[in-house]
């Protein structure tokens, strides 16, 4: 088989994860089942939502497709390539190009490196330019982020859980990846917050030529930044189009009983919700 295709950056056919586990009493073993034949296509440049309540298995195949966990059956490929058949080497230098920003900023950041170092920190472990040019990529991109260059030095608890956010933005992007998955990495912010944040996660992507797996439960913020959903139910894709075409006309069961326990999605669609917030 092979993925590749001028307009599609991810194919994933038949992704499956069991966890193998044991009852604390008896010792017995059992099987959980996050992902079971999951069949996904992200579009290059686009930004594909992800939604579906907690235990969907939402995080499971942001983690999977991030390479962080290994699925137990299935394909992931990334431009034409299979991931999951590459050899340790090889993955070295592709997993460069998918790269994730996480809920809570605070536990992907180290709290004793200052902001321009925990920026370049990614080229320092590949020994990628001189001290000097990995200095100036993270100054540049902190101005991207809207960090002033002033605060360089400062420590991550320093700046404000928003501020952080845009931090772990930049270092995301230090090594000039083509897809960034959001995992919930805006769900812990206000609601002012959320809406800069949203804003410059659109700037980005046209500036960098990003592709977005957006993974939310929130449907206020699917509506605002993503063109394209896909709904996750016990550990299966039941459902993917349009974001409009889903809000309107919800074909599954699952999807029609999430858009009905939310206020009208017309209150908030049109990118109202980042208008609102500024």
């Amino acid at each position: 088989m092979n993925a590749a295709c001028t307009e599609t950056l991810v194919d994933i056919h038949g992704l499956t994860k069991r966890y193998l586990q044991k009852r604390p009493l008896s010792g017995a073993k059992f099987t959980i089942e996050a992902l079971n034949d999951v069949n996904l296509t992200i579009t290059r440049g686009a930004t594909l939502a992800l939604i579906g309540e907690s235990g969907a298995g939402k995080s499971t195949l942001a983690r999977c497709l991030a390479l962080l966990e290994r699925p137990t059956a299935g394909e992931i490929w990334l431009e034409g390539t299979d991931l999951l058949k590459l050899n340790r080497k090889a993955l070295v230098s592709v997993r460069r190009q998918i790269q994730v920003i996480f809920q809570d900023p605070a536990s992907s950041l180290n709290p004793r490196m200052p902001a321009a170092e925990l920026i370049a920190e990614p080229l320092v472990i590949r020994r990628e330019g001189t001290k000097i040019e990995q200095r100036r990529r993270a100054l540049a991109l902190m101005e991207q982020v809207g960090l002033p260059a002033a605060s360089a030095d400062k420590l991550p608890l320093e700046f404000s859980g928003g501020q952080r956010q845009r931090l772990a933005i930049a270092r995301a992007l230090v090594l000039r990846p083509k897809l960034l998955i959001l995992d919930e990495a805006l769900s812990s912010l206000d609601l002012i917050t959320q809406g800069a944040i949203l804003r410059l996660l659109r700037e980005l992507q046209a500036m960098h030529s990003l592709t977005y797996l957006h993974v939310s439960h929130d449907l206020r913020m699917v509506s605002e930044l993503s063109g394209d959903a896909a709904v996750l139910y016990d550990g299966r894709i039941v459902e993917q189009k349009r974001v409009s075409d889903l809000f309107a006309h919800p074909e599954h069961p699952y999807t029609q009983s999430l858009l009905s326990a939310i206020e009208p999605l017309d209150q908030f669609s049109g990118h109202g919700f980042i208008e609102a917030s500024r």
